[in-house]
């Protein structure tokens, strides 16, 4: 099978002819490829190259951002942009930018051989409705303004579904993925950052908005939010949401009691990070944990995270090792 084929049985629930997919879906964090490069220099921060020096299968992402290049960079991380509506009217030229989504249909093209072939799944990223405010009101002031300023919530959130709906015509007039995520990160190691209710008024409709376009193409809708997740997945479901990455442990979430309360939801991650530094044995282990949900279907095993920096290479080829093993048992 091809690793489009493989990717897109599972996301079905069908049992791949041969494996699971072997995958790294989240990019490398900078510290950890720069850690490896002083003691071998063939290695390059790039993920495809990374993909097949590595022997992994080939994800291609494309993330779409409703920041124009001429919108500022926050003073610090978390830092506001911008803290009245009058600020929002004055940046409106520079977001939601349509000379963006005419590097992003090139981009596709360019893309699209690969796809057609076989050879890579695709995926896209759209900012939700919980990030895409946060990234100008910064992340105190966000939280406020779900009271201080309502109608403005309102009018960024409507702007950013329109943009999206025009970012799915440009994606599905070249190519359908296989999946697409929303980055939200709207949940931490103690559940949800908002109430259901402020959740149903300013997330629920443009969420209805948006992922019915998304759907009818058949292309699996997910969500990227770190910590417990595991509260959420009602609320997803409610809007068509189908299911998620990274399912981190460290914030207690278990693939495998996702998968016994909610048989059709859809998994990426979950494999514990914090043990790769730790050898062989921990690492087979780990597997060992998460192995009855890969047996299960709808879930791709992989890094619940990005591989920290303190996994040495010879550590993570350890880990891929593994991952080879336990992707061809779970179909048997």
């Amino acid at each position: 099978m091809t690793n489009r084929e493989r990717v897109k049985a599972v996301l079905n629930g069908q049992k791949p002819a041969d494996r699971l997919p072997v995958v790294e879906w989240a990019s490398w964090w900078d510290k950890t490829v720069f850690n490896w490069q002083e003691k071998n220099p063939e290695i390059i921060l790039d993920s495809q190259k990374l993909f097949t020096y590595f022997g992994l299968d080939s994800l291609t992402q494309f993330w779409v951002s409703p920041r124009g290049a001429e919108v500022p960079q926050p003073k610090s991380h978390g830092a506001p942009l911008l803290e009245t509506e009058e600020e929002f009217k004055a940046m409106l030229p520079h977001l939601f930018p349509e000379e963006d989504l005419k590097v992003l249909r090139q981009n596709l093209m360019k893309a699209k051989p690969i796809h057609d072939a076989g050879d890579t799944a695709v995926w896209f990223t759209l900012e939700g409705f919980f990030w895409f405010p946060r990234t100008l009101f910064g992340i105190e002031n966000h939280l406020y303004a779900f009271y201080d300023y309502p109608e403005l919530m309102h009018e960024m959130n409507r702007r950013l579904a329109d943009f999206h709906l025009r970012t799915i015509e440009v994606i599905y007039d070249v190519l359908t993925p296989e999946f697409m995520t929303f980055a939200e990160d709207m949940s931490y190691n103690h559940g949800p950052m908002l109430s259901k209710e402020c959740y149903d008024e300013f997330m629920k409709p443009y969420y209805e908005k948006v992922i019915p376009s998304i759907k009818a193409q058949g292309t699996k809708v997910l969500i990227d939010t770190d910590g417990d997740v595991q509260p959420l997945i009602p609320w997803f479901q409610e809007v068509g949401i189908e299911g998620v990455l990274p399912l981190e442990r460290q914030a207690g979430v278990d693939v495998n009691f996702i998968r016994e309360n909610y048989p059709e939801w859809i998994m990426i991650g979950g494999y514990d990070k914090t043990v790769m530094h730790l050898g062989e044995e921990a690492m087979r282990k780990e597997f060992e944990r998460i192995f009855p949900a890969m047996c299960s279907g709808r879930y791709i095993p992989s890094v619940d995270h990005q591989t920290p920096p303190d996994v040495t290479e010879e550590n993570y080829r350890i880990y891929v090792k593994l991952l080879k093993e336990y992707a061809q048992k779970a179909v048997k």
